[in-house]
Order: C-alpha cells, then structure tokens, then sequence
C-alpha cells in the first residue's frame, strides 16, 4: 500500500512517518473501542465528512456483517437489513448540529467554540480528534484541541507546509508539502485516502475487494 502512495504521489514521501503514526494512534483507538472525532472549515470541513464516510461503510473491501448479527437481524425480520447493513469504524464530524451552533453564537459571548463545545460534551478518554486546517491557523480548531487535550483524547492534525499552532499542539502532525489551500486540499485527500484504506485492511481483512461501480 505505501509503494503505490509513494509512486502516485512522490511529493508526499516526507509524510509517510507521520501517516504511520496517525495509522498506530487510530488503530489502538478503535482497537480499544474508541471513537474518533474530526473537524474543520469550508473544505476541510467536506474533507472530514469524506473520511467519514470511507470508514463507517465499505471502502475498498467488502464489509458483510458478522453471521450471528445476520442471524438476530433476520429473527427481527429484517431481511434486507441483514444484506444491506456493513460493519464501520466510529467516526463522528463535528459541526453538524445546526441547533447548537446557533444558540452557542446567539448566547455565548465568545466566537467559534462550537467544536469545542461539543467535544467536551461527546469526548471521552482513549478516543481521537483529527482537525483539518491548511494553515494551521483555524481557531475552532484550535480550540477543539485544547478540549481533546482536557478529555485525555489523542490529537493528529493535517494541515499544510507550515503547519502553524495546529501542527504544534497535537501529538501527531501531518504537513503536507504546500502553502496554497487548494493544492493543500489535493495532498491532504491523497494522504487521508490511504489511511482509510490501511485502517479498512487492518480492522476488515480478508473480505474481498469491491467490483467496479
């Protein structure tokens, strides 16, 4: 897997420790069963939602669910269910509840908490944060790390050359070799797609490849 990252994306060579240790820390993480959380803004926000859904549902390998899950489902009468549904790695984005995040603004002095506040509320100890940021720089992101570090949770960021605090505060840092954003956002998609591939060929192995869509 790392011989065809290295090839297709030779500019990334310099990341490859820091995506082996985000590997690690996510393996324990779900290993223990732990949970990760993911943050960001604009695009790095529609990033975390892409890692999502590579790891809460099939990826590149088939996930058929379990026998005696498949089993109980279809005593529940749930035929399709137990061929539909596929086993996923916990994965939760922050920022979604629209709710919240209005009434923190409307009723909270102080801006751009919102992933904070919810991390403090959701976080547990032994899960993961992974904040997005091609600067390094986004303040409620920033402020999630702190909220992660209070929850005994680990931290990865990915964030561009220079990393900024982001790259500075968390225990896993991936900088990716640009200081433009869009360019940035191409390298960060490339390095988050192998980490989901290598997470998916870790917890979900021997199931098979999926055909072509």
């Amino acid at each position: 897997m790392f011989r065809a990252f290295w090839e297709e994306h030779p500019e990334l060579r310099a990341t490859v420790g820091s995506l082996l240790k985000a590997f690690w820390t996510l393996r324990e993480a779900f290993g223990n069963g732990h949970r990760l959380f993911l943050c960001g803004n604009g695009g790095s926000f529609a990033d975390a939602l892409h890692i999502s859904g590579e790891l809460m549902k099939s990826y590149l390998r088939a996930r058929p669910l379990p026998e005696e899950h498949r089993t109980a489902l279809r005593a529940l009468g749930g035929e399709e269910l137990a061929d539909s549904l596929q086993p996923g790695l916990p994965a939760i984005v922050l920022g979604l509840n629209h709710s919240l995040l209005s009434a923190l603004e409307n009723d909270v002095p102080v801006p751009r908490i919102g992933f904070a506040q919810e991390l403090y509320c959701l976080g547990r100890k032994g899960d993961v944060l992974l904040g997005i940021s091609t600067s390094g720089r986004a303040v409620n992101v920033l402020h999630a790390v702190k909220v992660a570090k209070l929850r005994e949770m680990g931290t990865i960021a990915m964030t561009g050359r220079e990393g900024g605090p982001l790259a500075e505060q968390v225990d896993c840092a991936i900088r990716v070799p640009a200081a433009e954003t869009r360019r940035a956002q191409e390298m960060h998609q490339a390095v988050y797609h192998t980490l989901c591939a290598m997470l998916e060929a870790e917890f979900f192995p021997d199931r098979g490849t999926l055909p072509p869509p």
